[in-house]
């Protein structure tokens, strides 16, 4: 499945368990586009006593992470109805919509420790920054919306070297869980373009955290009001949030394929 061009393996092990426990190496085997099946992330869908089922997600280099905004729309174009599902980055409600979903990817957090930081400091205008070929990419705001972004807004997304800071300030020490690197840029009244360095994953053609990260960073310096329209380079997704509320996602997602594969020769 994908959401905007960021794809997905999706594992349902709901009602028949898998044939054996999802690794690191097994996530990273099946991700490989040119031995595995090729993803940006692979989801398990996997029982849950709390909720209808839990979503657990893992990126291309292995690494489980707390939460995919665009798996969760992919979720519930497969599962077909609206539920509330758990995640690692706490419950979350899915409603499909024709050819997409609608997900509340509940509150956002903004203090230091949650995001997480290594010391304290604003989390709203950090005083950090790293160097490009022209100037700094500084000053971010960080924000968590279930896994960690750290949000910069320049002149012109395109034209940041996101390729190469992207995994620079990922692994910086400032972030104990690395991040998520987004770069945005006003593109007009109420629409912001994006471009994302995910965290173990690079650069990817969509990421739904990162739009709603950047929305909400977006909305809390007053550049634009809720709604919000991102674009990134898959296309667009549709953002609401107001302070103090929980953080609405809106939009497409595609099934590819379904298929099978030797669980023995991987694993």
């Amino acid at each position: 499945m994908h959401g905007l061009g960021n794809d997905f393996v999706v594992l349902d092990a709901r009602t028949r368990p898998l044939p054996g426990a999802m690794t690191a190496a097994l996530a990273r085997a099946l991700a490989d586009r040119r031995t595995g099946i090729g993803c940006d992330q692979l989801v398990l869908l996997e029982p849950s006593e709390a909720h209808a089922f839990r979503m657990r997600i893992f990126n291309a280099d292995g690494g489980e992470v707390e939460a995919c905004g665009n798996a969760a729309r992919a979720v519930a174009l497969l599962h077909g109805e609206a539920v509330t599902i758990a995640t690692g980055g706490g419950p979350i409600a899915l409603e499909p919509l024709e050819g997409g979903a609608r997900v509340d990817m509940g509150a956002p957090r903004f203090d230091w420790d949650a995001i997480p930081l290594a010391y304290p400091m604003d989390t709203a205008a950090m005083p950090v920054g790293w160097p490009m070929d022209k100037g700094v990419l500084g000053g971010p705001m960080a924000v968590n919306v279930g896994n960690p972004h750290a949000v910069f807004f320049v002149e012109d997304a395109d034209a940041v070297e996101l390729d190469r800071l992207g995994p620079l300030i990922e692994t910086d020490p400032l972030f104990p869980e690395r991040v998520n690197v987004n770069v945005a840029s006003l593109a007009g009244p109420g629409h912001l373009k994006l471009r994302v360095w995910e965290r173990g994953a690079g650069l990817t053609r969509a990421c739904g955290t990162g739009a709603c990260a950047s929305a909400v960073a977006a909305i809390r310096r007053g550049l634009v009001a809720s709604p919000v329209r991102v674009t990134l380079p898959g296309g667009d997704l549709t953002i609401a949030w107001e302070p103090g509320g929980t953080i609405l996602m809106s939009g497409p997602a595609t099934e590819a394929f379904r298929g099978t594969f030797d669980w023995d020769a991987f694993a």
